[in-house]
């Protein structure tokens, strides 16, 4: 009997190598003999491993505090209730950020000698964003936000580090401006209006790219009703590196607390929006679209992977330049990154003086009616000449040469 074809083992994403925690995870053993505070809310397994409750909100929060102490030289604290960040994955986030600008996807208007400035959305009571990003990296921040309570502890916890307060600027959003949003469907737009690059968003065969080029993404109808995001935060004339953003993740709170295996707290200013983060990303969508360049990189935190697709295809209908994606690992949570830019990429996917010239064949299913063979050697050569490449197309063979 012929051998069966054992199927190819797919990469999990894991922490990102330049993350502090990547070969060194934290050791609660170790930190409960440095910090009594925390050692209450460590026990060991009957494999003799530490082990926290991850159920119990004062077990999280205290980790949080010794861990930013411990490894990052950060007073912190927040109330009971706020939103209590992990530091690892919030550390995961910065250093993705850290590579698109690093990355020369995008041309840098930047001189030797600039600090980096990062925009963080809802910074909350925690400002974990802005913390992290100044003392690991030495970036400014501007950290905005709607309530009080959020506003009094992340300037607390801005001026109890004196040694990077300098970096950070805590600025009210003004929660009585209401702003509304809503998606249409977008099932009677051109093909020629979603052209993206692909081969930034993780579709890298030519038969993907193809269907993609043609795959409806209909509106989910969903709607965000609250203050400004961007639009009013940012003033005139200012210039950043980039947006942030850990967006409320559900549409009740309810929803919000599905999840029996962790405690991190979290108020419905913080948690909740109607709509849920699809409505809410696709705010900051509109408001880039109105900002432009004033970033050279806008970003989200995404909490649920089917929510990409709908983002993706808003992001193509406002013509973007590009689009990246990446997935955040930490223990059993996945997240997902998503970042877009109004600049003109500083080069060509394709390269014009490739060595060899390789025919590339692919099959296309399950597209829609109206659209025609035509149609489809339309679009992929739309799409290769929107990304900078050169090519040509001939109906008579029908082939597009590239």
């Amino acid at each position: 009997m012929p051998s069966k074809k054992k199927r190819k083992r797919v990469e999990r994403p894991s922490i990102h190598p330049r993350n502090k925690y990547s070969d060194n995870p934290p050791d609660f053993a170790q930190l409960a003999s440095q910090y009594p505070s925390f050692e209450p809310f460590v026990f060991y397994s009957r494999d003799g491993r530490p082990r926290i409750d991850w159920t119990d909100y004062n077990a999280t929060r205290e980790l949080t505090r010794v861990l930013l102490l411990h490894d990052h030289a950060l007073n912190w604290w927040i109330p009971d209730g706020q939103l209590c960040p992990t530091v690892p994955n919030r550390s995961n986030y910065i250093h993705w950020i850290e590579d698109l600008l690093m990355s020369d996807i995008i041309p840098s208007t930047r001189t030797n000698g600039d600090i980096i400035k990062g925009f963080d959305i809802g910074t909350g009571a925690n400002c974990i964003y802005p913390l992290l990003g100044a003392s690991l990296l030495g970036w400014s921040f501007v950290g905005s936000d709607v309530t009080d309570v959020a506003l009094e502890w992340a300037e607390k916890n801005v001026v109890n580090n004196p040694h990077i307060s300098g970096l950070i600027e805590i600025r009210k959003v003004d929660g009585g401006e209401t702003t509304v949003y809503q998606e249409e469907s977008q099932t009677d737009q051109s093909v020629s209006k979603h052209c993206i690059n692909l081969s930034e968003v993780g579709v890298v065969d030519r038969e993907a790219a193809a269907s993609a080029l043609f795959e409806s993404y209909p509106g989910a109808n969903k709607s965000y009703h609250g203050p400004s995001i961007l639009l009013g935060a940012v003033k005139d004339g200012e210039k950043f590196d980039f947006c942030m953003c850990n967006p409320p993740f559900f549409e009740t709170i309810e929803e919000a607390g599905l999840n029996p295996k962790t405690s991190c707290g979290g108020t419905p200013a913080e948690m909740v929006c109607p709509g849920g983060e699809q409505a809410f990303i696709s705010r900051i969508i509109e408001d880039s679209v109105q900002l432009k360049q004033s970033f050279r990189w806008y970003t989200s935190m995404v909490g649920r992977k089917s929510n990409l697709k709908t983002l993706i295809s808003h992001l193509r209908s406002v013509g973007v330049s590009v689009v990246k994606t990446t997935e955040f690992v930490q223990g059993q949570t996945c997240r997902w990154g998503l970042a877009w830019s109004f600049v003109p990429p500083a080069r060509k996917i394709i390269s014009s003086h490739a060595a060899e010239k390789r025919v590339l064949s692919f099959t296309l299913e399950g597209l829609q009616r109206q659209y025609s063979a035509v149609n489809v050697l339309q679009a992929v050569e739309s799409f290769f000449c929107t990304s900078g490449a050169s090519c040509k197309l001939n109906l008579d063979s029908f082939y597009v040469d590239v």
